[in-house]
């Protein structure tokens, strides 16, 4: 009986080993191909490919929605009841998905680039539909419970959207040498017409893209004034007179607060319906923390803590930052009412804007909290106060007083009623609407601005005033984070084509020369392992180590040693066919 054992030797390639190894668990040689990819496992390539975008546009989002977190984290806090950061977990799965969808399509890029077949392991299969079905999932729920919040994608665009063009063209120029390449083994016309289209799109987006920071500088109009809403919560409790201080140190040019009423008619600065998140009243009244804040007389109010929640909770992730003493000041805060907040705008000649909020029907000041209110503002002495609905009672009653609408209204519109101010979310005025708005004299505040490239985008459409949670940080902005002229951003995006398209065309050039001088050689196919076997074959001295395939006669019954003996005496990879013939 003889054993005939095919013994066929690989130089080692760690590289291509560790790449089809990681994508498609292939570590061994034999379990390579050069063969093209399965239809199967090209459509895995297109979801793979789909769930890299997808996640891309969300990783995006949350980047850019950060002007926003607090206001999510509020809109979390109404439907549970529990306040927490729920950006922090979403963030972590994000950029957890996002980074392993990325590595896996440069491992997907590498293997087009060493013409290996794609074959997706079960397991990132399974990875990279989770991935997708997540993502699906948080893109219905945003749209569901914060859909208001979509439109913070083009408005940012307006910031990002050259430098993300330059980046994007960087990107498809590169990926020319894996395209060219690809052309040159198969000859597919079909790649190079899909790439060319891509490129071409790439080089025209620019007519597409507009931002007000494409402007002539001469034309920038004044820093737009920064307003505190809630005096400074990102340094102090909100509403809180320590929050208001905090705010006029970062000179702040006025003040935005929420008026409620209290039961025996005094009204203070609270934003939830409840106190069960600014204040200790689980502690102090544990029966009546689910209460309307206005159910509470003036004298209750003041034995709640307004501040520790600060510490406990640190909502904007700022308290170690604080001082010893400043932590101090925080963790003694109370309520904050309406006249001590005027008093302390009136010492700083600050204006103040206020929205007023009715309290229930059941309240004994349902039908005089506007007059209740206005005494507090009458015996102030504030130089402006700004409110923003019950319009018509608020003029009959105090006519001296500059009036602030939250309604959406032509310009014309709001100057027949002797309104003078509108205050509006950023996301609701477009910057041909600001525009129109400055030039018909209608001062415009836009809310609730933290971010440096929203404050500059804004800047630049020529708005009023922004209100911010974050005046500490506007402050550090003297100047629109970037601002072009048109001429300059035309040479800009003609420039950046140009050497695209050059290095496009240098790099089919080269691969397809490249091509043609192998094809002329005689070796038709590529194969490493040949290469190599050829070069090896010539050095007598290293026959052993160059042998592509060779059959081991063994006699069974004479006890001579196998083919797995040699290799493992000469520390060979090889694989075995085993047949039995008599």
């Amino acid at each position: 009986m003889v054993k005939h054992q095919p013994l066929q030797v690989y130089e080692r390639q760690l590289c291509l080993s560790c790449i089809t190894g990681i994508y498609g668990c292939r570590w061994k040689r034999y379990q390579r191909s050069h063969d093209d990819t399965t239809k199967w496992e090209l459509l895995w390539s297109f979801i793979l490919l789909f769930t890299f975008f997808l996640l891309l546009v969300w990783f995006y989002f949350w980047w850019e929605a950060h002007n926003d977190y607090n206001e999510f984290n509020w809109f979390l806090y109404n439907r549970s009841g529990e306040w927490s950061d729920g950006t922090v977990p979403i963030l972590a799965t994000t950029a957890a998905g996002f980074t392993y969808i990325a590595f896996l399509i440069v491992l997907a890029f590498c293997h087009i680039a060493l013409g290996q077949q794609l074959n997706l392991h079960w397991l990132h299969k399974i990875g990279v539909t989770a991935a997708l079905l997540t993502t699906i999932v948080g893109v219905i729920s945003v749209n569901q419970t914060w859909g208001q919040e979509w439109d913070v994608i083009p408005i940012s665009l307006q910031a990002t959207g050259p430098f993300l063009h330059i980046g994007a063209l960087a990107a498809i120029t590169a990926l020319s040498w894996i395209v060219a390449g690809q052309v040159a083994r198969t000859e597919k016309m079909v790649v190079v017409l899909l790439y060319v289209g891509v490129l071409l799109a790439l080089y025209v987006v620019p007519l597409y893209i507009t931002s007000p920071c494409i402007m002539d500088p001469s034309t920038l109009k004044p820093r737009p004034d920064v307003i505190g809403h809630q005096g400074a919560p990102m340094l102090a409790p909100e509403n809180t007179l320590w929050s208001f201080q905090r705010a006029l140190q970062m000179n702040v040019t006025g003040l935005e607060t929420d008026v409620a009423i209290s039961l025996d008619g005094v009204p203070f600065l609270m934003h939830d319906r409840t106190l069960r998140r600014t204040t200790d009243v689980e502690k102090v009244f544990p029966d009546r923390q689910l209460d309307e804040t206005s159910h509470f007389n003036w004298t209750d109010l003041q034995q709640l803590n307004a501040g520790q929640w600060f510490l406990k909770y640190d909502p904007f992730w700022t308290v170690h930052s604080l001082s010893p003493h400043e932590k101090d000041l925080i963790a003694n805060q109370s309520v904050c009412s309406l006249e001590q907040l005027l008093k302390l705008a009136s010492y700083h000649n600050t204006t103040v804007v206020f929205r007023l909020r009715r309290p229930p029907p059941e309240h004994p000041r349902y039908n005089s909290w506007i007059n209740d209110t206005l005494h507090a503002v009458q015996q102030s002495g504030v130089p402006q106060s700004l409110h923003d609905m019950w319009l018509a009672q608020v003029r009959q009653l105090a006519p001296g007083l500059i009036q602030t609408s939250v309604e959406k209204r032509s310009p014309q519109s709001l100057l027949e009623y002797g309104i003078s101010r509108l205050l509006l979310r950023y996301n609701r005025a477009s910057t041909q609407e600001i525009r129109n708005f400055s030039g018909s004299n209608i001062n415009l505040t836009l809310y609730t601005v933290n971010e440096p490239w929203l404050y500059s985008v804004l800047w630049c459409s020529g708005v009023s005033s922004v209100s911010s949670e974050a005046p500490h940080i506007l402050k550090k902005v003297p100047y629109p984070i970037w601002l072009m002229r048109p001429d300059e951003y035309c040479l800009m995006w003609v420039s950046a084509d140009l050497i695209s398209f050059a290095v496009v065309i240098g790099i089919f050039i080269f691969q397809n020369y490249h091509m043609i001088r192998y094809r002329a050689s005689g070796m038709r196919s590529y194969n490493p392992e040949q290469i190599m076997l050829s070069a090896a074959v010539s050095r007598s001295n290293r026959d052993i180590n160059v042998m592509k395939e060779k059959l081991i006669f063994s006699e069974v019954r004479n006890g001579v040693g196998s083919a797995e003996e040699l290799c493992e005496d000469n520390d060979y990879d090889y694989y075995t066919n085993r047949g039995i013939s008599q």
